[in-house]
């Protein structure tokens, strides 16, 4: 009895990764903080409580969504009872937190969204870069971690204080965000390029001989965002696929075979190239044939990281939506008939080692 009396105890909450279909995450915004902070829908566990029943119970409560599977715990979080983001004056004893994955919400899912109006305030959508900064910052910390671990497919993320207490995975060491496309909803063409349109950009999907594509991770101030090996066409470059072939060098020191044009998106203003008016980006894959040791890339002084995804988990990424999960799969398709490369299973998001990877 004197050794049940003396165990330790702490608090017990859990909460859920929700996201619309391009990938922002939803926070929640309660009216009893003081300090003007957000949070992830979720709460405290009721005593004898189970964190999955507490996370259902509490999105049922705070956002009128009742059949919220919740598959997987994408978090473990341990926090201590001195932890300078606990509010000044709340006896806390330390927390444990779950964070569990809540899925994609369709647009109708989220029209039928109720909130608490005496607990919550508004809900909101964010991109991971701006959720950050409207929760406290070890929630910041767990939110990122949890995210990553469900788009990395790295298992469920352990932390104490916001940090990781095992392996660090590739998407956390390198501060990777969702590189966000809210109005990417132009169709793929799979039409021949109009004579009369100008190519102002080719990317492609670049597929390793496992099934998996490369994926480069430009740093930033905010963190890394992840694109396609590819980039703006120059009046050097003739055909397009030379603008690749360069790129896919230059940044990821990737050897590149037998691209393929997989179609082409209409780009109506040309606002980016500085409003040069309706051009083409081209969108192509390619096998990777050799990839060599990380260098800098000598267009921007900088140093990208250089993952390997599966075709879905890049799609994710990339935070093209819905069209960007159909050109992933269409890509994955044009690889398995053109060069008979397996389809890529789920597995962790990996970083090409620095002195580079001998492909067989």
């Amino acid at each position: 009895m004197q050794n049940a009396a003396s165990r330790h105890a702490v608090w017990l909450s859990a909460a859920a990764i929700i996201t619309d279909q391009i990938g922002r995450v939803l926070l929640v915004h309660p009216t009893y903080r003081e300090d003007d902070r957000w949070l992830l829908p979720g709460g405290a566990a009721d005593p004898g409580e189970h964190p999955l029943d507490a996370c259902r119970r509490e999105i049922a409560e705070e956002l009128a969504l009742r059949e919220t599977a919740l598959p997987r715990v994408l978090a473990v979080h341990s926090l201590s009872p001195h932890h300078p983001d606990i509010r000044p004056g709340i006896p806390c004893p330390g927390e444990i937190r779950y964070i569990f994955d809540g899925g994609t919400l369709t647009p109708d899912q989220i029209q039928a969204i109720r909130l608490p109006s005496t607990e919550l305030s508004e809900f909101a959508f964010f991109e991971t870069r701006d959720a950050v900064r409207r929760l406290l910052p070890v929630d910041g910390k767990i939110m990122l971690a949890a995210y990553r671990a469900r788009l990395g497919t790295t298992g469920t993320a352990h932390l104490a204080d916001g940090q990781h207490i095992l392996k660090v995975p590739a998407l956390d060491r390198h501060d990777v965000h969702v590189r966000y496309r809210p109005l990417w909803d132009s169709p793929l063409r799979r039409t021949p390029l109009p004579d009369q349109l100008p190519v102002q950009q080719a990317w492609a999907w670049c597929f390793v001989p496992d099934g998996r594509v490369v994926l480069v991770a430009d740093p930033g101030p905010k963190g890394s965002l992840p694109m396609l090996p590819g980039g703006t066409v120059e009046k050097t470059d003739t055909p397009p696929e030379d603008t690749l072939h360069r790129e896919a060098a230059e940044e990821a020191q990737l050897t590149l075979a037998d691209p393929v044009r997989l179609g082409w998106v209409l780009d109506e203003t040309g606002e980016v190239y500085g409003g040069v008016g309706p051009n083409a980006r081209l969108r192509l894959a390619a096998r990777v044939t050799g990839i060599g040791p990380a260098t800098v890339d000598p267009a921007t002084g900088r140093s990208f990281a250089r993952l390997l995804a599966t075709p879905t988990q890049a799609a994710a990424l990339l935070g093209w939506g819905p069209p960007g999960a159909r050109q992933a799969q269409l890509a994955a398709e044009t690889a398995q008939t053109r060069w008979g490369l397996p389809t890529a299973h789920p597995t962790e998001i990996e970083e090409v080692p620095a002195e580079g990877m001998r492909l067989s």
